[in-house]
Order: structure tokens, then C-alpha cells, then sequence
């Protein structure tokens, strides 16, 4: 089998086993005496995510952790060029631009860098995906017959990329339906809070408590909306602790009080061409049941006593009821209350009597 056969079949793999990306741009790189491939995935909603061979790696999380990220002109001039092939540095540069050009002067060539080989790909979906085989400064840049050998290989890249964002369509789908068994609401998030995938229990809830807007799916009751906003904002960041990831949803007269859970993915799930960020599950109260101290502590991340205390007014304990139960003042009791409530996200006894009870109180988003 030649290297190029090879290459297209280990291609073709990384369609189906996006891990195998960065060895297959290594691959790619090699044959053309590159130092490096890159595959980016512009996203339509402004995202983007990225996979390297592991000898460009570090430049590259070296020039994204720097900020500079906005000063590369690279993309925006490939993307202007609409070209359905590679393209090089001089297809989209002069020399005296190159010369001028900081990205060129005061990134690349201090690490021995300088040259490209690209192209774009833009699918159905709005993503682009962009290819490059970068090579050191020294090697000079590409020449029109590596340019024409790299176009050979682009319809395969092509396929193959879009061949992986549609298995993660795919695994999405797979996931809320696997939910669906069990009989619960469930979709799958992209970056932003934008639905991505979800199963027909989660759908026969829009638009009763949720609305699917263009921006990202939002809560009817306002005041959970807030805290599954702020909590979509931490989720996939180091402030992760911080945010609320179990919120209470008002019921009203047609539907019962719901719990919203989300839940980041991460890792492996989380690959290049993963536009999945959290997986949201719905979780409706029970009506003829009040939930127990030990699942209060875990969906809201109470103490034990808070829990103790929230159970005890959900089953419409007073006060002085609880107090007495466990031999605790009135104005301890009174605080643990408190520290539960703003925990929940609610602000009133009532709410979490009605929460935890499964009865409506008013209409979400009236207040």
C-alpha cells in the first residue's frame, strides 16, 4: 500500500474515532515537510474548537493562551480568498505584507515558523473547518505541485470531517433517547445553552416550560431562567462550583413543579467536533411523595440539617415543630431555613412547601 493510500484510509478512520485526528495531521504534515497540522472548526455560533498534531501543540496553545488569538489574519484572508482547494501564504499575502505582518514577525519567526499550507470546508450545518500544514520558516514555503498534491487529499478530509460531526449528532441523539428509557426529559446543549439534541419526553415540555429560542433554550419561569443562565455560563469553566446545576421550575396550573438539572460533559466526550457542552435532565416532583432528606442534600447541595429542615417544611412542619423534633432553637431552625432557601433558589416558605409538594404556585414568569 503506498503513503498516500494510507494516509486517506487512517483519514477515514478519524472520521469515525475523532481521537485519531492529531496522528492523522502528524501523517499529513510528515509528507509534505511540515512541522505541524491543524484542524480548526469555526463554529456558526461564533465557537471554536481545535485539534493539533502533537509537534505543533505546543505552539499552538502557546499563541491561544497568549490572547493573540484575534491578531492572526490568516483565516479571514484564506476565507475571503473562497477557494475550493490549498491554498499558500502568498495566495493570500504580498511579500511586503508577510515582512509587515506581526503575527508573522513577532510569532512565528522567533519559533522558526513561517509557512502554510491551507484550506477551508464549509458545512451544511454553517460550521467551516480549516486544514493547515504548517512548516518551519527555513523550508520555505509551499510550491504549486505540493499545493496540487494537498488537493487530492482535501475530498477525503472533507468527508471525513463531516463524517465526525455527524456521529456527534449522532451520540447526542443516542444520549437523551438513552434517558428517554428511563422515562426522563432530556437534551443535549450546545455551547451557550443552544438545544442540540433531545428526546420527545423533553420536546412535549415545549412550550408549557420551556421555549427553544435561537440564542439558547430558556426556562418560562424567569427566576429559574436567571439561575440556568448564570449556571450555563460556569458550567464548562473553572468556576464550575459556583454554579447552581439542580434549579427548582414553579409549576402552574397545567403542569407540576420541576427540578432541571445540568451537567457538564467533558472529556472524551467532549472532542473536537463535539458541539455538546451540558446534558440537561428534567426531573418532575412528585405529587404523592415528598422527597427525602438524603435526595434534597444531593439535588441541591445542602447540609444535612438543611436538608433535615427543608424536608420537615415541605411535610408542613412549623418552625417551632422542627425545633422541637430535634432539640434546636427556633432562631437556629429559622437560619438553617434560610441557608436551604438560598440554596434552592427560592425565596419564600411557601415556595418550597408548594416545590416539594408538587402543587402550583402562580405562573411562572409573573413575577
Amino acid at each position: 500500500m503506498s503513503d498516500a493510500s494510507a494516509l486517506v484510509d487512517r483519514i477515514y478512520e478519524a472520521g469515525v474515532i475523532s481521537e485519531t485526528w492529531p496522528n492523522v495531521l502528524y501523517n499529513l504534515s510528515q509528507q509534505y515537510a511540515g512541522a505541524g497540522g491543524v484542524l480548526f472548526v469555526f463554529g456558526a455560533n461564533g465557537s471554536q474548537n481545535w485539534a493539533a498534531s502533537p509537534d505543533i501543540r505546543p505552539h499552538l496553545e502557546e499563541f491561544i493562551g497568549s490572547g493573540l488569538g484575534p491578531t492572526n489574519p490568516r483565516p479571514a484572508r484564506l476565507a475571503a480568498l473562497n477557494y475550493e482547494g490549498f491554498a499558500c501564504d502568498f495566495d493570500a499575502f504580498t511579500p511586503e505584507e508577510i515582512d509587515q505582518e506581526k503575527f508573522y514577525t513577532d510569532f512565528l519567526a522567533p519559533r522558526g515558523m513561517g509557512w502554510t499550507a491551507a484550506t477551508m470546508v464549509r458545512a451544511p450545518s454553517g460550521d467551516i473547518l480549516g486544514f493547515s500544514v504548517d512548516r518551519a520558516f527555513k523550508k520555505g514555503p509551499f510550491e504549486d505541485h505540493e499545493l496540487i498534491a494537498l488537493d487530492t487529499i482535501r475530498p477525503h478530509l472533507a468527508r471525513a470531517a463531516l463524517l465526525s460531526a455527524r456521529l456527534d449528532l449522532k451520540r447526542a441523539q443516542a444520549m437523551a433517547q438513552a434517558l428517554h428509557v428511563v422515562g426522563l426529559p432530556a437534551a443535549v446543549l450546545r455551547e451557550g445553552g443552544k438545544l442540540y439534541a433531545a428526546n420527545s419526553l423533553f420536546e412535549a415540555l415545549i412550550p408549557a416550560a420551556f421555549d427553544d429560542s435561537p440564542g439558547r433554550v430558556i426556562l418560562r419561569d424567569k427566576a429559574a431562567d436567571l439561575r440556568m443562565g448564570t449556571a450555563l455560563a460556569l458550567l464548562n469553566s473553572s468556576h464550575m462550583a459556583q454554579a447552581s446545576c439542580s434549579i427548582p421550575v414553579r409549576g402552574t396550573q397545567t403542569m407540576s413543579p420541576l427540578i432541571v438539572h445540568l451537567l457538564p460533559i467533558r472529556g472524551a466526550a467532549h472532542d473536537i467536533f463535539s458541539r455538546a457542552t451540558a446534558l440537561l435532565v428534567v426531573t418532575p416532583v412528585d405529587k404523592q411523595a415528598v422527597p427525602t432528606a438524603e435526595m434534597l442534600q444531593g439535588l441541591f447541595d445542602l447540609t444535612p440539617s438543611e436538608s433535615r429542615v427543608a424536608q420537615g417544611v415541605a411535610m408542613a412542619k412549623t418552625i417551632d415543630q422542627i425545633a422541637a423534633i430535634y432539640g434546636l432553637s427556633r432562631e437556629t431552625i429559622r437560619s438553617q431555613l434560610y441557608a436551604a432557601l438560598g440554596k434552592i433558589g427560592l425565596n419564600r416558605q411557601s415556595e418550597l412547601v408548594a416545590l416539594l409538594s408538587g402543587k402550583a404556585v402562580g405562573v411562572p414568569g409573573s413575577e
